[in-house]
């Protein structure tokens, strides 16, 4: 069982569409997927088509109510987020071993899934670092533009740190460029920058500017629900395989 942080304290670099078509992915392939919404502003959780759900991830962090995750489709389940979430940070803060709050909650349910994919917040905050002291691997999305390079340092710091002081089994596993467009200059340039920095977590697989990745959410769906054979669902379905592949299956 492998538990993944799709993390990048950039905003707008496609990492709740990863997670949603990720998860959907596997569950395609047989694999039990859970999906936690760690943002507060919940995309991930409208982006399934739930709404004002009875129990969130906020307060299962409170410790107010069990743990129930909501099934969307076969072997594709979720814990919904709310705007309450934006409150945890300071709530939290106080909380003896506070760090650990999130990986006692999926220590608790773990055994019923093969994969648990992790939605953090754009900050490097509490609940990022709750999310990365939970997991096994980080899973970094990128547009392929310069300014996205920028906070890979300050990423790769907090990382690093959460690995030597929290969370010893901490990896990146994958970094993957979304939004890619192959004609432009710029984005195979800096294509070559993050291989060149990453080596070979650096997936082959890249995700496509496509206008049906934009419109899944508005629906509800996933991309293999929504169009299944657009250029977005083949790539996320490369994008899977290599993953899987870098986890062992």
């Amino acid at each position: 069982m492998a538990i993944f942080a799709i993390s990048n304290h950039k905003g707008g670099v496609g990492k709740t569409t990863s997670t949603v078509n990720i998860g959907a992915g596997f569950a395609l392939k047989g694999k039990k997927v859970l999906l936690i919404d760690l943002d507060p502003q919940a995309n991930l959780t409208q982006s399934l088509g739930i709404k004002n759900p009875e129990i969130s991830i906020y307060d299962n962090l409170r410790g107010e109510k069990n743990i129930i995750p909501i099934e969307v489709k076969k072997n594709l389940y979720v814990l919904p987020s709310s705007l309450d979430l934006s409150a945890a940070e300071i709530e939290l803060n106080a909380e003896p071993g506070r760090e650990y709050i999130l990986r006692d909650i999926i220590s608790k349910i773990k055994d019923r899934f093969d994969y648990i994919l992790i939605d953090c917040p754009p900050s490097l905050g509490l609940l990022t670092i709750n999310a990365l002291t939970a997991s096994n691997h980080v899973i970094i999305p990128l547009q392929a533009e310069f300014l996205p390079l920028k906070g890979l340092v300050k990423l790769n710091d907090v990382i690093e740190k959460i690995k030597n002081r929290l969370n010893p089994a901490l990896n990146i596993i994958a970094v993957f460029l979304t939004q890619y467009d192959h004609r432009k200059v710029l984005n195979r340039d800096v294509s070559e920058m993050i291989k060149d920095f990453y080596g070979d977590k650096m997936l082959e697989s890249k995700i496509s500017s496509n206008i049906a990745l934009a419109e899944a959410p508005s629906q509800g769906k996933d991309i293999f629900l929504y169009n299944k054979n657009c250029k977005g669902a083949t790539d996320y379905k490369q994008l899977c395989e290599e993953l899987l592949e870098k986890a062992g299956k």
